[in-house]
């Protein structure tokens, strides 16, 4: 499952009372002609966890994931938050719908959500947190979920607004 035209169309345009009223952004799904733009906003995220210079992901895996968010087959997505007036991207939400073995609706995990220095505290990250709701329920999702690093202060303030933490530890081993 994608998110679909008709899930994402209900994205529109997001006005918040932080943002003067001479800078609104919009929050809509990717285009294939957004790369330019999207880069820095990839390999910001990227850096923020550490992932640069000499630990960066190998090319191969950005342009994977890049080709991977226009192909409707995949599950994977991606919302962008666009400065109306200048038309630079602000943000970027990557999702995945997957299975669950304790639901029978698909749920939506919220990969990556990073959002430009410049335009942090405008209302940008919350923007999109609401859009991912907006498009996991018309893709008929039960659920949207994330992971952040426990140092990620600044993120976590958002997102103990935004939804629950459930006290889980997260373990992973590279295979």
């Amino acid at each position: 499952m994608q998110c679909s035209s008709t899930a994402c169309a209900k994205i529109t345009t997001c006005n918040t009372a932080k943002l003067p009223l001479n800078h609104a952004f919009s929050v809509r799904p990717l285009q294939p002609t957004d790369y330019a733009a999207w880069r820095p906003l990839w390999d910001g995220y990227n850096g923020f966890y550490g992932r640069f210079g000499a630990t960066a992901l190998p090319e191969h895996i950005t342009q994977t994931t890049w080709q991977r968010f226009h192909d409707e087959s995949e599950p994977m997505w991606c919302l962008v938050a666009q400065d109306d007036a200048s038309g630079e991207l602000l943000g970027l939400a990557h999702c995945v719908f997957h299975r669950s073995m304790t639901r029978i609706e698909p749920v939506c995990y919220l990969s990556d959500l990073f959002t430009r220095e410049a335009a942090r505290g405008r209302g940008v990250g919350r923007a999109l947190i609401d859009a991912v709701y907006a498009a996991a329920r018309a893709a008929r999702s039960s659920r949207v979920y994330w992971q952040t690093h426990e140092t990620n202060a600044a993120g976590r303030m958002l997102y103990d607004k935004m939804a629950k933490h459930h006290g889980f530890i997260v373990y992973a081993q590279e295979l």
